[in-house]
């Protein structure tokens, strides 16, 4: 296991001098977001011009990237057009990992398994694997259905993000069936009240997730993703949970 950042930790700036920042902050790995709304390339800029996307994500500032977010507000086909750009972006970009949502909730469960199935087969001839994120609110939102989802969408791994499991719930839930289709982990401290904390003040058991994923041989990312909030300083927070989870490695 190493640990990363995601570039929407710094989505107040532009991506080349986020890239710079975390550099700085003595980061080595980046998860470059993709999305309509807060990444710092859309899907559709994707999708206009590869080469273009291409070239910016192997501007890194030393950082290698190793995974891409993929999130859009576009129509359904013109999403898997999308999509498809952006697996062959990570494959240009030697980026094995792509991280989806899933659908709403009340979203049926066969056409969320349909698109899925879509999407991997979309990704699987570029070498990219799709992460499933977790996600409170949406289907994703409970263990064992994406549990029920990975057995049912041949090669789907799962994104696994703790905050969406702590925050908002009466007691915290259980995720250790996950820990096999993990691909990718997001991580920032989070209480029951609210979903980002600072460091160390919230509700997140670092050491016990290390713990889980090295039992079932994790060797990828343990992701960064914290937001710029105001009055806090950022890069305070960003070394002091490089450095926390470098400690348990």
């Amino acid at each position: 296991m190493f640990v990363a950042a995601t570039s929407r930790c710094f989505h107040n700036l532009p991506l080349d001098a986020a890239l710079s920042r975390l550099v700085d902050l003595q980061f080595t790995a980046v998860e470059i977001m993709i999305h309509t709304t807060d990444g710092h390339i859309k899907p559709a800029e994707v999708a206009a011009d590869l080469e273009r996307a291409v070239q910016l994500c192997r501007q890194t500032h030393r950082l290698t990237p190793i995974a891409l977010s993929f999130d859009t507000d576009a129509p359904e086909d013109e999403a898997y057009r999308q999509f498809a750009a952006c697996c062959k972006l990570a494959k240009a970009a030697k980026v094995i990992a792509i991280t989806v949502r899933s659908s709403e909730l009340g979203t049926p469960f066969n056409g969320e398994v349909e698109r899925l199935r879509k999407l991997v087969s979309i990704a699987a001839p570029e070498g990219v694997v799709v992460g499933l994120q977790t996600e409170a609110n949406r289907i994703s939102q409970d263990p064992g259905t994406i549990t029920t989802l990975c057995d049912n969408v041949k090669g789907l791994g799962i994104t696994l993000d703790p905050s969406h499991f702590i925050c908002g719930q009466q007691t915290e839930i259980n995720y250790e069936e996950l820990m096999k289709d993990i691909i990718h982990v997001r991580l920032r401290d989070t209480s029951k009240e609210e979903f980002q904390v600072r460091v160390g003040q919230g509700e997140v058991e670092y050491g016990r997730l290390v713990t889980l994923l090295s039992r079932v041989k994790y060797n990828r990312a343990l992701c960064v993703d914290i937001e710029p909030v105001p009055d806090v300083d950022q890069n305070a927070e960003m070394r002091k949970i490089r450095l926390l989870l470098e400690s348990l490695l």
